[in-house]
C-alpha cells in the first residue's frame, strides 16, 4: 500500500517561496526600498549647502526646462556635465515654486541613485551566483556616501553611470568583439557626459587587457587599442584647431591641467586617499580584492576580467583624485572616488562564495598593510569643517572623538577595529565566512547617523547664513516668479546670502558686484557709481535699469520697499526709472555686517530727513555694552548703549552739506576673537557692532 508523503515543514514552505520569486522582482525591490529610505533622509537637508556647485546644476536644470539649454545665469556653458542636470530638469518644469521643485529633485536623486542597484547586481553576477549578487548589490546600495541623495550633485547620476560602465568594461575583457566594444565606449561616453572625471576610465581601459590577456593584450584587444589611438588624436587636433587647451576636456576643471605638479606631492596625497577609502570600505573589502587579485593565476577568465577591471579602475581613479587634491583642494576626496566601492564589495562576496581563500603568504602582509594604512592617516589634520562635504568616513570618527578624549587618539580606536576586522577576516571559518559582509553592512548603516546628523546640520547652518524670512522663496511670493529682479553684491554680506535667495528665487535673474566678484567664478558684472549723482553703471557705461533690485542695506538705491529680510538686512526694492545709489557705506568688513571702530553714512542728493540703523552686538565676544555715538559735522548728535544680547535701533537727523548728508558713527569698545587653537587666531579683525540695517526716512 502507497504511502503518502509528509507535508512539507514551515521553514521548507518559506524557503521554496522565496527561491520562487524571480532575480528581476528582488533587484527592483531593492531599488524600490533605496528609493524610498535615501529620499526619507533627503528630505532632512533643508536648503543646498555645498557651494556653488548646487546651485550650478539647480540652474542649468531650471534653464533646460525654460529654454531646453543649459544655461548658467543666462551664458552659455560647456563646462559641466549634461547628463545630471537634464535628469533633474523635470523638477523645475513641472513645479513653479522652487521649494516644491527642490523637494522633486531629491526624489529624482532618489531614484537615480537606487537605479545603481541594477549595474551592481549584473555586475556582481558575472562572477557570483544570483544570491551572493544580489548581497553585493545591497552593499553598494547600503554606502554611506549615497547621502548624498539630499544634494544636487553629480555624484547620484554618476555613481549608476560609472558602474555601468564598470559593467561594460568587464564584459568587453570577457570577450572583445565588436558588439561589447561599442558597449564599453557608449558607457564610456554616457559616464563622460554625466562628469568629466570618467576619463580616468580611459587609463583603466588601456592598461586591463594586460591584467587578463598577459603579452596576448596588444593582438587580442588591436582594434581597440588602434581606435582609442586614433581617438585621442583627434580630439587633440579638434582642440588645437579651435585655439583651445587640451585640457579643456575636462570642463570646469580644466584649471587643474594648467597646475603643476609635485611627484612627491602626489604620492603624498595619493597614500591619503588609499589610507582613507580603506577606512571607508570597513578594511575587509579591500584586503578581499587584493587577495584575490594576487592570486588570480588559473582562475576563469570572468573572474580575472572583473579582477582586472577593479584593480585598475581604483588605481587610475585615486590617482587622478589625489593628483587634483595635491594642489587645489589639499583635502581627501572620498566623495569624488566612493564610486569604487561596488568592486570591493563584490570582491568580498565573491571571496566568500569561493570558500574564502586566504594564503598566509598573501593574506596576512595584505591585512597587516591595511591596518597600518587606517591607522597611520593624519586624522587631527583632516578631520574639520572641510571633511563634511568631502570625506564621509571621517565623520562617524568626529563625532565619537570627545568620547575618546579627542581627535588625538583616535589612532587606538582605528587600530583595534580594523585589527579586529582583519583579523576575522583570516579566521573566520568558512561555513560562518558571511558575517564579514554582514558586519560591513552593519558598519555602513552605523556610521550613517552622524553624517546625516554633520549633513542636515550643514544645511541649516547655510540656510540661516543666507534667508531668515519665513519662507525661502520670499522674493518669488512678493513679485512672481516672472519678474525681472536684479541682484547686487556689495559685499557687505554673506555670500550665502546671494546664493541662497538666487536659488530658491526664479526671479532674480541679473547678477552685479560693486566691489569684487563673488567666489564661485559665475558669471556677474561689475557695477560703478557716479560719486555725485549714484548713477550705477554697467561694464558698458551705460546706466542699469532695473524693474526689481535685491540687495543689502549697505547699497540703498532708493525705489519703494517692497519686502525684506530684515534679519539679514537684505531689501527687495521696486525701482522707478533708472539704477541709482542714494547712499552708501564705509567701515563694514567685507561679507560681514561687522563694523570696526568707525563707520561712515552718505547719502546722496540729500533733502535732509533722518536714518535709522539697527544694531546688534554678540555675547561670545562682548560682556558689557558697547556705545556708538553719532556725529554730524564734527557734532554729536545721538548715542546708542547696545547690550551683548540686545538689539538697538539708532535714529540720527540728517543735515544737508552740499549735495549730500555724512553721518560718522564711532563704536567702543571693540574687541579681537580670542586665540582658540594652537596660538592660532582665525578671526584678528577688530570687531565692533553689527550694522544689520540702514533706514531713510526723507523730510
Amino acid at each position: 500500500m502507497a504511502t503518502s508523503a509528509a507535508p512539507a515543514s514551515p521553514r521548507t514552505r518559506a524557503v521554496e517561496l522565496v527561491r520562487a520569486i524571480p532575480m528581476w522582482a528582488w533587484v527592483a525591490g531593492l531599488v524600490v526600498v533605496s528609493a524610498g529610505i535615501r529620499y526619507a533622509l533627503a528630505r532632512r537637508i533643508v536648503a543646498p549647502w555645498i557651494m556653488v556647485d548646487e546651485l550650478v546644476y539647480s540652474e542649468l536644470a531650471k534653464s533646460f526646462a525654460d529654454a531646453g539649454r543649459f544655461l548658467l545665469r543666462g551664458e552659455h556653458t560647456a563646462a559641466y556635465g549634461l547628463v545630471y542636470p537634464a535628469l533633474l530638469s523635470p523638477a523645475w518644469a513641472l513645479f513653479d515654486r522652487v521649494p516644491q521643485a527642490y523637494a522633486a529633485a531629491k526624489a529624482i536623486n532618489a531614484v537615480i541613485v537606487s537605479l545603481a542597484a541594477i549595474p551592481a547586481y549584473l555586475l556582481a553576477r558575472r562572477v557570483c551566483s544570483r544570491p551572493f549578487a544580489l548581497g553585493a548589490a545591497v552593499l553598494a546600495m547600503s554606502v554611506p556616501t549615497l547621502l548624498f541623495a539630499g544634494m544636487l550633485m553629480t555624484e547620484n547620476a554618476f555613481y549608476p553611470a560609472f558602474l555601468l560602465a564598470a559593467l561594460a568594461m568587464v564584459v568587453w575583457l570577457e570577450r572583445p568583439d565588436l558588439r561589447r566594444t561599442l558597449f564599453v565606449i557608449g558607457a564610456f561616453v554616457l559616464a563622460y557626459l554625466t562628469r568629466a572625471q570618467a576619463v580616468a576610465i580611459l587609463p583603466a581601459l588601456a592598461t586591463a587587457p594586460f591584467l587578463v590577456s598577459g603579452r596576448r593584450a596588444l593582438r587580442e584587444f588591436r582594434w581597440f587599442f588602434a581606435a582609442g589611438a586614433a581617438a585621442v588624436l583627434l580630439v587633440v587636433v579638434v582642440q588645437v584647431a579651435r585655439g583651445a587647451s587640451i585640457f579643456g576636456v575636462f570642463g570646469a576643471y580644466e584649471v587643474a591641467g594648467h597646475t603643476r605638479y609635485t611627484a612627491g606631492g602626489v604620492f603624498h596625497w595619493w597614500l591619503y586617499h588609499w589610507e582613507e577609502l580603506i577606512l571607508s570600505l570597513g578594511v575587509v573589502p579591500f584586503v578581499a580584492l587584493v587577495v584575490l587579485a594576487l592570486t588570480a593565476r588559473g582562475r576563469p577568465r570572468p573572474e580575472r576580467a572583473f579582477l582586472a577591471a577593479a584593480v585598475t579602475l581604483s588605481f587610475w581613479l585615486v590617482l587622478l583624485v589625489a593628483t587634483f587634491a595635491s594642489e587645489q583642494s589639499l583635502r581627501v576626496e572620498e566623495r569624488n572616488m566612493f564610486y569604487v566601492a561596488p568592486l570591493f564589495l563584490t570582491a568580498l562576496m565573491l571571496w566568500v562564495e569561493r570558500g574564502c581563500p586566504r594564503p598566509w603568504a598573501v593574506a596576512v602582509p595584505t591585512a597587516a598593510i591595511a591596518v597600518v594604512a587606517v591607522t597611520v592617516l593624519p586624522y587631527t589634520k583632516l578631520i574639520g569643517l572641510p571633511a563634511v562635504s568631502d570625506t564621509t568616513a571621517l565623520l562617524p570618527l568626529w563625532s565619537i572623538a570627545p568620547s575618546f578624549g579627542g581627535i588625538g587618539n583616535l589612532y587606538w580606536v582605528v587600530l583595534i577595529a580594523s585589527l579586529g576586522a582583519c583579523l576575522l577576516f583570516l579566521f573566520v571559518p568558512v561555513r560562518y565566512a558571511l558575517v564579514v559582509p554582514l558586519l560591513v553592512f552593519c558598519y555602513f548603516w552605523v556610521s550613517q547617523k552622524p553624517i546625516e546628523g554633520k549633513y542636515r546640520q550643514a544645511s541649516i547652518l547655510d540656510l540661516f547664513q543666507g534667508i531668515t524670512a519665513a519662507h525661502p522663496d520670499w522674493v518669488d511670493r512678493a513679485v512672481g516668479r516672472d519678474a525681472q529682479v536684479t541682484l547686487i553684491w556689495s559685499g557687505n554680506t554673506d555670500k550665502y546670502s546671494v546664493w541662497e535667495n538666487e536659488f530658491f528665487n526664479r526671479s532674480v535673474r541679473h547678477f552685479y558686484y560693486t566691489s569684487a566678484p563673488l567666489q564661485g567664478d559665475l558669471p556677474e558684472q561689475p557695477l560703478t557709481t557716479d560719486r555725485d549723482t549714484g548713477l550705477m553703471r554697467g561694464p558698458d557705461g551705460k546706466v542699469v535699469d532695473a524693474d526689481y533690485v535685491l540687495t543689502d542695506g549697505t547699497v540703498d538705491v532708493g525705489g519703494q520697499v517692497v519686502a525684506q529680510d530684515a534679519r539679514k538686512g537684505i531689501v527687495l526694492r521696486r525701482i522707478f526709472g533708472p539704477l541709482q545709489q542714494v547712499s552708501r557705506v564705509d567701515g563694514l568688513y567685507p561679507q560681514d555686517t561687522w563694523s570696526g571702530p568707525e563707520v561712515t553714512y552718505t547719502r546722496l542728493g540729500c533733502r535732509g530727513g533722518s536714518i535709522t540703523v539697527t544694531l546688534q552686538s554678540d555675547p561670545g565676544l562682548f560682556t558689557k555694552p558697547t556705545t556708538v555715538v553719532a556725529t554730524v559735522d564734527g557734532r554729536r548728535v545721538a548715542r546708542a548703549s547696545v547690550a551683548p544680547t540686545a538689539t538697538e535701533l539708532l535714529t540720527v537727523p540728517l543735515v544737508r552739506h552740499g549735495e549730500s548728508c555724512v553721518v560718522r558713527f564711532t563704536v567702543s569698545p571693540t574687541a579681537i576673537p580670542k586665540v582658540v587653537t594652537n596660538g592660532q587666531n582665525p578671526d584678528p579683525r577688530e570687531l565692533g557692532v553689527h550694522f544689520t540695517q540702514f533706514k531713510y526716512k526723507p523730510s
